[in-house]
């Protein structure tokens, strides 16, 4: 079975080695037929601490690596589009 990948906002980078990343998901409710916006913040393994709070990431479910993490970030998307561009 394929592991899921998600893309969301870094919100807390103080812990070592791990990002707290905010996933947010639109769907439509079901019986008020309304746009509702829910978010979830997943603890990502973050091995060389360069995630910054805002940036743009990409995580990977994986094997647990702590009491709470099971995700790490594959990609930085905020680093690669300043890369580019610099």
């Amino acid at each position: 079975m394929p592991k899921r990948i998600m893309q969301g906002t870094v919100v807390s980078d103080k812990n070592d080695k791990t990002v707290v990343v905010k996933i947010e998901r639109r769907f439509t409710h079901p019986v008020m037929k309304k746009v509702v916006r829910q978010s979830k913040r997943y603890k990502a393994h973050d091995e060389t601490n360069a995630c910054k709070v805002g940036d743009f990431v990409f995580i990977q479910e994986s094997a647990p690596i702590s009491k709470d993490k099971r995700w790490v970030v594959i990609e930085n998307q905020t680093q690669a589009l300043a890369a580019k561009a610099g």
